[in-house]
């Protein structure tokens, strides 16, 4: 029998092991659980392929008890929010009894279904228990955690009856905001001569005039903005999904400080590359690198494309990221009447070809009804795009105001200025500091999120490097889709 001191000595003695596990190894979700195993020391990692999400949330808690063996080394479990930590600390008890994280990319509670089915309820109820076991829950974003925590009242009230009461004041405590850490290349090699001008010149301002997330109250947080209307039309009525968490948005006004770069004068500056006094400059090249799906609001994107073609601008469009089962059919329809503007269609063999997209392109556009952080946005903005995003979701606590767009028609707008005037945007010095939300930046606090003792409100700081020492088990592989 080893008695309790003993016991201790030997918990001391052996290595801290961080259990890594992901229900939905791709996107976001590996990209994280990538970073994670390269850099934190001795942990474990098993995953399940990135398919068919909603089998994932349901069932991959009894996949995992059967999957990951016992071991007297874990210390930390780390899962995202897919995985029902409920149900798999209760089967299997020995993982009950570690420090369990729970990482949110994304939440159930504000998800824009197309259709209402009683079976959504089950992946925001999954959650809320997951929340509710686990010993911290860290969000990519205050959005996301606001949205989570505010919209519970809500959400339980589709219960009939003997409703639970007060669940967010019990999870609240655990709660804090930890985005993501982004593992921005080094694109030097592959930015026109403009973009690179524009860097050397700009790197202090970005620095200075960044809005960093936590400076922004949860004022501003809206979970549903009006992108889902026609755009460029005299009408701007909301649409019916999700209305009753929209907010009315505010009337712009064209202040020095918010108006767009195409309504102020042009400053004095290094023409882009191929330009000289005088000449048509190249057409305005517009990159949408989303994922293929309704929540994205793709009908958006190309009815306003359209409607700039209609109008005989000038725009070259290219369209990434990754496609999955159901393709909107909004692709196939567009994809046509717009053949002569392409550049670029579909997801790119690469990360580097997906980069030298990026790099050339001029504005990176989001029509997104759903989006808790944006990866793909930042990795555009790292690349020298200028942004547009809705006045909504994420977007105000990431992008300064001159960024934001609070309805289709004013998207429109924006762009036939650009059309009109790409050389003002190619000057414009883009005012986000994307090196915030690297791994650099944030790879302390993630350490210090997966020790033992856990992560503090007050954390944070310079990352120092730390050498690889992860295991990935064999039992399924990591990656495999």
């Amino acid at each position: 029998m080893v008695e309790s001191s003993d016991y201790v000595s030997l918990v001391t003695l052996l290595p801290m092991s961080v259990l890594l596990v992901e229900p939905f190894y791709g996107g976001s979700h590996k990209q994280l659980i990538d970073v994670l195993r390269e850099n934190i020391d001795d942990c474990v990692v098993y995953t399940l392929p990135a398919k068919k999400w909603h089998w994932r949330a349901r069932t991959s808690a009894l996949y995992f008890m059967q999957n990951i063996p016992e071991s007297p080394s874990y210390r930390v479990l780390l899962a995202s929010s897919v995985l029902n930590l409920a149900e798999l600390v209760a089967l299997r008890p020995d993982l009950g009894r570690l420090r369990k994280v729970l990482y949110f990319h994304e939440n159930q509670l504000v998800y824009p279904v197309r259709r209402s089915q009683e079976g959504d309820f089950q992946y925001g109820y999954n959650q809320v228990l997951s929340c509710l076991v686990a010993d911290t829950v860290l969000f990519n974003s205050t959005f996301n955690m606001e949205s989570f925590l505010t919209s519970m009242p809500s959400f339980f009230k589709s219960i009939p009856d003997h409703r639970p009461k007060d669940l967010d004041s019990l999870i609240r405590p655990k709660c804090q905001v930890l985005h993501f850490p982004i593992r921005f290349p080094d694109v030097t090699r592959f930015l026109p001569e403009h973009k690179l001008h524009r860097r050397t010149i700009g790197s202090h301002i970005n620095c200075a005039t960044a809005v960093p997330g936590d400076m922004h109250s949860h004022s501003h947080l809206i979970v549903a903005g009006s992108s889902s209307s026609q755009p460029c039309s005299e009408s701007e009525e909301e649409s019916g999904q999700q209305q009753d968490a929209a907010v009315t948005p505010e009337p712009e006004r064209d202040t020095e400080d918010q108006r767009g770069p195409e309504l102020q004068p042009p400053p004095a500056t290094l023409l882009p590359q191929g330009s000289h006094p005088g000449a048509q400059p190249r057409p305005l090249h517009i990159v949408w690198p989303h994922r293929w799906e309704h929540d994205k609001d793709p009908e958006l994107f190309f009815r306003t494309l359209l409607k700039l073609k209609d109008g005989g601008l000038r725009f070259q469009v290219s369209v990434l990221g990754e496609t999955f089962t159901d393709v909107p059919d909004i692709f196939a329809e567009a994809r046509v009447p717009l053949e002569e503007h392409i550049l670029h269609w579909g997801y790119m063999p690469t990360k580097e070809d997906y980069l030298k997209v990026l790099c050339n392109a001029d504005v990176v556009i989001s029509t997104a009804k759903h989006e808790f952080f944006g990866v793909a946005m930042l990795e555009a903005v790292h690349c020298g795009c200028y942004p547009l995003c809705p006045k909504a979701l994420v977007y105000p606590e990431i992008f300064p105001a001159e960024y934001l767009y609070s309805t289709p028609d004013q998207l429109c707008k924006r762009l036939r200025g650009f059309c009109k005037r790409p050389d003002v945007v190619r000057r414009h010095t883009i005012k986000v500091d994307t090196s915030m939300y690297s791994w650099e930046v944030l790879g302390d606090r993630f350490r210090s999120a997966l020790s033992v003792s856990g992560l503090t409100a007050t954390q944070g700081g310079q990352a120092e490097g730390s050498p690889a020492g992860c295991f990935s088990p064999s039992l399924e592989p990591v990656g495999v889709s």
